[in-house]
């Protein structure tokens, strides 16, 4: 199987997003006026119908400038991480703008005429405070966030959800803080904190946010603590007035994680927390100095060394199983990957101290099994597509691009109910990609009812 040669390259390597620049917009003496505490989605961009967003003011509203958090989902639903995270914009009175034309696939060209566009349109429509502007992606999107920050020195903070910076740069001073957070169960774990580890020797301003889940947007309350981390860093950098009672309150809420994670004698956690927090408040209060000597007597504690080693050994098991999973991908008949699928599945749902490792292997699984699928499919080597969408529909089966492919090859040959059928399945899986549904060749042909899959889109 030559033309899989690709694989190993793709999996050690990500696609780049192009350097762009921008100059500051000007802005309009008489902005847009949009509902408070309502999702206004989409606004089209005056400068191009083609390119529109998401956006949500906050409950109190948008008289005065406000700061801005340009959000990026990897499949240009601009609205999801509003609706996650909306009552978070109402408490710390932050400006959500998502795009809904950044996805995974645009080249650079693409990618920098999306931002420019949408960057324009909202400080002409938006009151915005021009010293606060933030950017937050996940997977993709994450990498789209920090270019967005490096390319554009009026960023102030990145929030990397999934990803950390993409391939080729390397950990520097920075001009904005990162934050980078991760699920336990997202195969790109590693990755961010070893990136993170790397800023430690740098000026740039850096914590890891983990929560138990997988390679998804991070849920409120881990995202409600990166949110914080933009006040304080606001607060530090003289950007808004110090507020003592966040602050406090803070301080109560980590002492009493720590407390809860040191008695559970889940030290690594417990010494993590420490690190945060006194990210925070450096530079704020004097309980920054209290939280660095916990973080000292965590890392003398024998224990807290033994689950340091074991948390490497299972990092460098993953590493090797990943090692045997890449060789097999060139000989593994069906009969080994649905054996090593389903053992990985029982392992990731057991609940024991690997799970999280065997839950990142299944989604790294997913990612192979998608790039190979989509490699297959775009140069029309259907056969061998066919083994690996059916390996990914078992690998990860309630991911929409695993159905949508499928309705691909079904529709190729010429098998209009099975294909009706994968695309009834991505759409409730959440495929809601209508543009890409219209223009896909195959279901012209095929003349699919894609009335009846765009209304279970709707659902």
């Amino acid at each position: 199987m030559k033309h899989l040669n690709y694989i190993t390259r793709f999996l050690l390597t990500c696609i780049l997003f192009p350097v762009f620049s921008i100059a500051f917009a000007g802005k309009s003496p008489l902005p847009t006026s949009f509902q408070p505490g309502k999702i206004i989605n989409p606004v089209v961009c005056d400068a191009d119908a083609s390119q529109t967003y998401a956006v949500y003011i906050p409950a109190r509203g948008n008289k005065a400038a406000l700061p801005v958090i340009y959000m990026f989902d990897p499949h240009a639903d601009g609205a999801l991480p509003l609706t996650k995270y909306k009552h978070l914009a109402d408490e710390y009175g932050f400006i959500l703008v998502g795009s809904n034309n950044s996805k995974n696939g645009n080249d650079w060209q693409t990618t920098g005429s999306i931002w420019k566009k949408l960057f324009a349109d909202t400080q002409k429509k938006l009151k915005i405070n021009g010293n606060r502007i933030y950017t937050c992606g996940f997977s993709g999107g994450a990498k789209v966030a920090g270019y967005v920050a490096i390319e554009y020195p009026a960023v102030k903070g990145v929030i990397a959800n999934g990803a950390g910076l993409p391939d080729g740069v390397e950990a520097g001073n920075f001009g904005f803080s990162f934050t980078g957070v991760a699920g336990e169960g997202d195969m790109n774990m590693a990755v961010l904190l070893n990136f993170c580890n790397s800023l430690d020797n740098t000026a740039t301003r850096h914590r890891m946010l983990l929560f138990n889940g997988k390679h998804e947007w991070a849920p409120a309350a881990t995202i409600n603590i990166a949110f914080m981390g933009l006040e304080f860093d606001g607060m530090r950098q003289g950007l808004l007035p110090k507020n003592d009672s966040l602050i406090s309150l803070y301080i109560t809420q980590s002492r009493q994680r720590i407390t809860s994670l040191s008695q559970s004698k889940q030290l690594i956690k417990a010494k993590e927390e420490c690190d945060i927090a006194a990210s925070f408040l450096t530079g704020l209060s004097n309980e920054s100095t209290w939280f660095d000597q916990q973080a000292g007597a965590i890392r003398a504690k024998p224990l807290y060394q033994n689950q340091l080693k074991q948390q490497q050994a299972l990092l460098n098991k993953e590493q090797q199983l990943e090692a045997g999973y890449m060789q097999q991908f060139q000989q593994g008949s069906m009969d080994y990957w649905t054996t090593t699928i389903s053992g990985l599945q029982k392992q990731a749902a057991a609940k024991t101290i690997e799970s999280p490792m065997y839950q990142r292997l299944l989604a790294w699984l997913s990612l192979a099994f998608y790039s190979v699928s989509n490699q297959l499919i775009n140069s029309n080597q259907n056969a061998a597509a066919r083994h690996f969408v059916d390996l990914y529909k078992i690998a990860d089966p309630t991911n929409s691009e695993a159905w949508y492919f499928s309705a691909i090859l079904n529709a190729r040959s010429a098998m209009p109910q099975s294909a009706q059928s994968d695309l009834l399945k991505a759409a409730s899986c959440g495929f809601n990609d209508k543009g890409r549904l219209e223009q896909q060749p195959e279901f012209k042909q095929l003349k699919l009812n894609l009335a009846v899959v765009e209304n279970k889109m709707m659902k």
